[in-house]
């Protein structure tokens, strides 16, 4: 099994990345896992006290889970999945069947953060925007998609997002090894990973 984990700031433009990737490969021969789907469970928590959580700190993320699952996925056995809601900002009680295929593409802004897991990734690859990018970015989606306003979205960023990416994300680059970047469409770079997962299938 080949694991590739795609790191980057948010709104770098990893998911869509990953996207372009898988788009023409074989159905069922790669298996894409989020970070997004292990933030902590926090149901003993109140929608006002989760609101306060700080989703872009590595404490955030339950990575002995994502550890685990990636572990039994490379002994040939399926999980499941957990599956996080953004509007209630909590573990729904629904999980995603995921199985073991040849390569596993694992995205997430912290997913370099955590040493048993870069641990278990082959190839680690860092999308690299500029701030304004990743910030328009991050605006459109979260108003669209997640149900916030623009103050809402403004102010996490400026509170937490900003100095999270100057601590956590931006310095975990070093452990990269390819910096991708993607200000602009990166079709070269797309070409370069879906050859190497071609020759892994």
């Amino acid at each position: 099994m080949l694991i590739i984990g795609i790191a980057g700031g948010t709104g770098s433009g990893k998911t869509t990345f990953v996207n372009q990737i898988i788009k023409d490969l074989p159905t069922g021969e790669v298996c894409v896992i989020s970070q997004d789907s292990y933030y902590k469970a926090t149901e003993n928590l109140t929608y006002e006290e989760r609101k306060k959580i700080n989703f872009d700190h590595p404490a955030a993320i339950d990575f002995g889970l994502i550890v685990q699952q990636l572990e039994i996925l490379k002994s040939g056995e399926k999980i499941e999945q957990p599956l996080y809601s953004f509007v209630t900002h909590n573990r729904i009680k629904d999980t995603l069947e995921k199985r073991p295929s040849k390569v596993v593409i694992i995205e997430g802004i912290l997913i370099f953060n955590n040493k048993a897991l870069r641990d278990l990734i082959d190839i680690k690859i860092f999308i690299n925007a500029a701030t304004d990018e990743r910030l328009i970015r991050r605006i459109r989606r979260d108003t669209s998609e997640r149900g916030r306003d623009i103050d809402e979205v403004l102010s996490r960023y400026q509170n937490t997002l900003k100095p999270m990416h100057r601590d956590f994300i931006a310095p975990s680059k070093k452990f990269a090894d390819i910096i991708i970047p993607n200000d602009k469409y990166n079709t070269v770079a797309i070409d370069i990973v879906k050859t190497v997962i071609n020759e892994r299938l």
